[in-house]
């Protein structure tokens, strides 16, 4: 039998498989530890532009270093694979419990929440919101502790930040002012989560179950659920509390600490405060630019559609590609019109999505090209806009404007209003800049 070593790792049996990764079971031949080694093929992450979103991931699971979080070791790279070596976790998900066992005891499931709270509290500390909190998620170790795991839908915004915009988590656990797409704070939908998890596990089944998405996100936006029986009057209290449908004031952390009912044997957990973390080898594993260039070459279908002349002639009616650029009156005649932006596709995409929303348009994204719809300015008729970013050269993107229905004069309201507030990223000739700040000035010295 062959034994394949990974650095200081012999790896063994596979223990788990997904879409993009599998896990094997491996000993630290140094320390004889067992862990768990995630593999990644590198170019399947780079083709599905993954890269970035695995990163994010890694990171912060090296950031978030708690007795309740699944423990990051370290990360090793090869020409051809990504290996990443994971606290080996033995006692299965707490969901697997929940399905054979049923409802847990009213001393489990509160020891269970405990623990929750505290690593997810942790998170909050760090700036890291999980976003996809549920039983699935959550591992159970040989001594019976919870480890929260599967960071991939979580953020880390930055310091001081924690309105988030990204619809994400499952419907079930997920909290309703995500739905809204209005902007929500991680850390008190992440509250939410965890109540429904503290339902689950009282009672066996969910408080928001529906087949229809339509009547689920109905419930769970006025919080429609009734507690069992069984549940004690301290719980039952607790948990109507936490399944707030107002973020604002939805119970707290702090709060759910002091509440009677959770300190109940509570045993808060000590926090060893660890070394500075070194994202060194996280770096090193996927920075390898020239790889990553020749892989993404066969990846036609990742980013924005590219231009070619042709598709410039035919987007310019002709030979006058001064058509193409033109953001005049003639290129409303027909209800479309062109933006230039030197910014990223990604940033592009989100900045208009936001912009739109925040003229109370709905917005429906499928890779590089949004919908835009709504009602008109007088409410009496249907208004809807497909933006479409293209690149036209490596370091400029197009963005097509149309309009899909509704009124021409709503169209040409829309995008005027809709491009003054995207001023930050569409480019202009260096000329015509100069003659619009020189419009502002005038206008501020009158």
């Amino acid at each position: 039998m062959v034994i394949r070593k990974v650095g200081k790792y012999e790896v063994g049996r596979t223990i788990g498989e997904g879409t993009f990764a599998k896990v094997k079971f491996a000993q630290n031949t140094e320390t004889g530890e067992s862990v768990a080694m995630k593999v990644l093929d590198r170019s399947t992450i780079i083709k599905h532009k993954m890269v970035d979103q695995i990163k994010q991931e890694i990171s912060i699971m090296k950031l978030v270093r708690h007795p309740y979080v699944v423990r990051l070791h370290e990360v090793i790279a090869t020409r051809t694979k990504i290996y990443i070596i994971l606290e080996f976790i033995t006692g299965g998900e707490l969901f697997d419990k929940i399905v054979h066992h049923g409802r847990l005891s009213e001393a489990e499931s509160r020891r269970y929440f405990q623990q929750l709270i505290d690593g997810v509290d942790y998170c909050h500390i760090k700036g890291v919101y999980h976003r996809d909190l549920k039983p699935e998620n959550l591992l159970l170790d040989s001594q019976g502790n919870l480890k929260i795991s599967d960071f991939g839908l979580s953020a880390s915004p930055g310091e001081g930040v924690n309105i988030l915009k990204t619809t994400c988590g499952t419907p079930n656990y997920v909290a309703p002012e995500v739905l809204s797409h209005k902007g929500y704070d991680g850390a008190v939908a992440d509250i939410w989560s965890c109540g429904v998890i503290l339902y689950v596990l009282m009672a066996g089944y969910l408080p928001f179950d529906e087949v229809d998405l339509t009547t689920l996100y109905a419930k769970i936006d006025k919080a429609e659920f009734s507690c069992p029986s069984w549940f004690p009057v301290g719980a039952k209290s607790l948990i109507h509390r936490i399944l707030d449908p107002n973020p604002q004031t939805r119970i707290r952390i702090e709060e759910i600490r002091n509440d009677e009912w959770f300190r109940k044997n509570y045993d808060p957990v000590k926090v060893m405060e660890y070394e500075d973390v070194n994202l060194d080898d996280i770096n090193a594993a996927f920075d390898d630019e020239e790889e990553a260039t020749n892989e993404q070459c066969d990846n036609v279908d990742a980013g924005p559609l590219a231009l070619n002349a042709f598709d410039l002639i035919i987007l310019s009616q002709g030979l006058n590609l001064s058509i193409l650029f033109d953001r005049g009156q003639d290129s409303m005649k027909h209800h479309q019109t062109r933006f230039l932006t030197q910014k990223p596709a990604k940033v592009v995409l989100s900045s208009m999505e936001v912009v739109a929303q925040s003229m109370g348009f709905k917005t429906h994204i499928r890779n590089f090209k949004m919908r835009v719809e709504g009602l008109s300015v007088n409410k009496t008729s249907h208004f809807s806009v497909i933006l479409e970013i293209f690149e036209v050269a490596p370091t400029f993107f197009m963005v097509d404007v149309q309009k899909a229905a509704g009124d021409a004069s709503e169209f040409l309201k829309f995008y005027k209003n809709f491009c003054g507030n995207l001023e930050d990223i569409i480019w202009r000739p260096p000329d015509e800049s100069c003659k619009s700040r020189a419009t502002k000035t005038r206008s501020r010295k009158r």
